[in-house]
């Protein structure tokens, strides 16, 4: 029995073409696609990329300035359900923050983390509450669920989107030990 090699070369292509074709065709078309239309849709976003694979859902958001970030989470969460599924959701926010609001995210760093680090969630309200005092045109706003807290820091046309998981990381062996 002879084997002809090109029929079976193309058989072979064409079945790899259409298996992953058809795989593409249905993430794109079935999954990402939707889920990103409703996404854009929310108020306060700009645009939306996702990239949703076997484990994770992971979101690329571009926001407009003052933005309610912990409910636009809760409203991904339940809306979007159906095509993320039991996978872990990953928010990416576009940083769009000016440098007046990375400096006053940095002095207000060290309160927030250890308000993070006792599980005492009052002392960020505390430590957000102290830099709209110091800078009149700041307006910050902390939201938490089961797995982070979201804090929002709007200055007029800028603002910063910080996510803090409530997990703490488990740290490794120190270099310098």
């Amino acid at each position: 029995m002879k084997l002809r090699i090109v029929p079976i070369v193309a058989s072979v292509a064409v079945s790899a073409l259409l298996l992953f074709g058809g795989w593409f065709a249905y993430k794109e078309w079935v999954v990402e696609g939707p889920f990103e239309h409703k996404i854009s849709q929310y108020d306060g976003v700009k645009s939306v990329h996702t990239d949703i694979t076997q484990k994770q859902a992971v979101l690329k958001l571009d926001l407009e300035p003052g933005t309610d970030f912990g409910s636009l989470v809760k409203q991904i969460e339940t809306d979007g359900e159906k095509w993320i599924g039991n996978r872990e959701l990953k928010l990416v926010v576009e940083d769009r923050a000016t440098p007046k609001l990375n400096e006053l995210w940095e002095e207000a760093l060290f309160p927030v983390a250890q308000a993070m680090e006792n599980k005492e969630y009052t002392g960020i309200t505390a430590a957000l509450d102290h830099m709209m005092k110091e800078d009149g045109g700041l307006t910050a706003k902390a939201e938490m669920d089961d797995r982070n807290v979201y804090i929002t820091l709007t200055d007029g046309q800028a603002s910063k989107f910080i996510i803090l998981p409530r997990t703490a990381q488990t740290i490794g062996v120190w270099p310098n030990a």
